[in-house]
């Protein structure tokens, strides 16, 4: 079954580009183009795709705008920003409001489609300079919280004594920014085993998805 792929970018020849790069793979398919982050939430309905290529600076309303009203809205979509800035305040927005990663427009296009196969299957798709960012804001948030006064609250167990020593391991990697095929070869095991040592690991942290997991497991890492 092919990928569904939306694309809503304000500029025509970026959209043509796109068309032409993905529908020349055969697992992937283009449903719908808009022009604008208002046109795109009122077209998705209609045609259910699997995953979005959404630019960030568009008229009427931005990329990051819509993000919001689509995570809430239409939260099978799988949304890959795309945008011409490595702007840290674009890249924890996107974060912060659901996306499944971020991409540059001179992103190369091996890179593209790995990360449309990549957010398709449940994996986020940040590459390291984006990543780089979202760490260092969340090693930041961690450090001005150490600073505050204490106060007292019944102590919570952490997520490093919850989980087993292997899914220490694959955290460790989520941490660092592995796919699941990544993390599965340098373990030589499945990608489906792989997928349900991470949502034991979401279960237990007691949180909703991988960006939340790393947040909370960076927060509460041994220190060395």
């Amino acid at each position: 079954m092919s990928i569904r792929i939306f694309v809503a970018d304000d500029h025509s020849v970026v959209r043509k580009g796109i068309r032409m790069l993905l529908e020349d793979e055969a697992d992937m398919q283009i449903v719908g183009e808009a022009s604008d982050g208002d046109e795109a939430i009122e077209m998705l309905s209609g045609v259910e795709p699997d995953v979005l290529l959404l630019d960030i600076t568009m008229p009427r309303m931005s990329g990051i705008e819509a993000l919001k009203v689509i995570s809430r809205q239409y939260p099978k979509v799988r949304t890959l920003m795309f945008s011409m800035h490595n702007n840290p305040d674009y890249i924890l927005n996107s974060v912060k409001n659901g996306a499944a990663g971020y991409l540059l427009k001179d992103t190369g296009q091996e890179e593209i489609l790995r990360a449309v196969r990549t957010v398709v299957n449940g994996d986020l798709y940040y590459p390291p300079n984006a990543s780089s960012v979202i760490i260092q804001h969340l090693i930041l948030v961690n450090n001005s919280q150490k600073k505050e006064p204490s106060v007292s609250a019944p102590k919570v167990p952490s997520i490093w004594n919850k989980i087993t020593a292997r899914e220490a391991e694959v955290l460790t990697c989520l941490i660092d920014g592995l796919s699941s095929p990544e993390i599965a070869e340098k373990f030589g095991i499945s990608p489906n085993t792989v997928a349900n040592q991470r949502a034991s690991i979401i279960r237990k942290a007691g949180v909703k998805n991988t960006a939340d997991l790393i947040r909370k497991a960076l927060e509460q890492r041994p220190r060395t």
